[in-house]
């Protein structure tokens, strides 16, 4: 029987974490509701499952004789479909409600959440220049709308599955994850991979232009694919029962990661500026200060390094179609 369960396995975050516990040896079952060939990693090593996370008997199915559970399942993607899609995304509480249901009906001993930056109160993140984020500053609440939301009910749901029933929960608020293997157009995909996904077309069709939402200097930090597997696999094995900042302190304009894919296409772009775009937050950045004591280091993947092996994968793909 598996030790771990990963909900959301056919998806960026979770496929790469499967790959990372079949490594280190671990029995893992990736559960997703979507159909195989739709995932973006299937493990021959892992037991590969379809099942709906919100409905309460898949979910009780899956978590049986489970010792660890990585609960990343969740419908989500960047600002553009979280911004048109408020209600799909409060409906993610069904997955993570459930979840934490069958992981105490199974004596699940440890369930990680991943939450997310978006938590956090839209006041505190209205300059270019934010005062990076530390975990008080999501109360009083006043999240993103949806999606925000839903994060925030969930982890107090979390807690006080850990306080009334002794399920060891772990939460990490992870702030704008990036890397290959994931989504990249459609609508669900995020700034790094849209733009990268942008600059591979300018570079490939000759036509050195493209679009890029607001006025680019909206900020952000983004952490690498690695740098998270990592640190949610150090979250839920710790001590630490608060939720804390899993993310990159690195601060940047959608400007600047423009002139980072520019440096790696070797091609420079002329940019035009939706300013009608969904946006987001002014300003977004990581307080590392809780993760640094606690786990004695943090995400330092450069932007550069990280968007380096983005753009390579998906100039890969772009070029195999054409």
């Amino acid at each position: 029987m598996p030790d771990v369960l990963v909900t959301g396995a056919g998806g960026f975050i979770g496929g790469h974490l499967v790959a990372d516990l079949l490594k280190q040896g671990k029995s893992v079952r990736g559960v997703d509701v979507k159909p195989q060939e739709e995932w973006y990693q299937v493990h021959a090593d892992a037991e590969n499952v379809v099942a709906d996370c919100a409905d309460m008997t898949d979910a009780h199915k899956i978590a049986k004789d489970t010792t660890e559970i990585y609960n990343l399942a969740a419908d989500m993607g960047g600002m553009g479909f979280i911004e048109n899609n408020k209600a799909e995304c409060m409906l993610s509480v069904l997955t993570s409600t459930n979840m934490l249901v069958a992981a105490r009906d199974a004596k699940t001993q440890r369930f990680f959440y991943s939450s997310s930056a978006c938590v956090y109160a839209g006041d505190k993140q209205t300059n270019p220049d934010v005062t990076a984020l530390a975990e008080s500053d999501a109360y009083p609440a006043d999240p993103e709308d949806g999606y925000g939301w839903e994060k925030l009910f969930s982890e107090r749901m979390a807690r006080h599955f850990r306080e009334d029933y002794g399920l060891e929960t772990r939460i990490a608020r992870y702030h704008n994850v990036y890397g290959p293997d994931g989504t990249f157009e459609g609508g669900r995909e995020k700034a790094p991979a849209a733009l990268a996904r942008k600059v591979a077309l300018a570079k490939i069709t000759g036509e050195h232009v493209i679009d890029v939402w607001g006025d680019g200097e909206q900020t952000r930090s983004f952490m690498y694919i690695d740098d998270c597997v990592r640190g949610s696999k150090e979250i839920l094995a710790g001590d630490n029962i608060e939720p804390v900042n899993l993310g990159s302190a690195e601060l940047v304009s959608i400007n600047q990661m423009v002139d980072i894919l520019e440096d790696i296409a070797g091609i420079s772009v002329k940019r035009e500026h939706d300013l009608t775009a969904p946006q987001g937050v002014r300003g977004r950045n990581s307080d590392n200060t809780m993760f640094r004591e606690i786990y004695g280091w943090e995400p330092s993947i450069s932007l550069h390094d990280g968007l380096e092996k983005t753009y390579g994968w998906i100039y890969d793909q772009l070029k195999a179609r054409s």
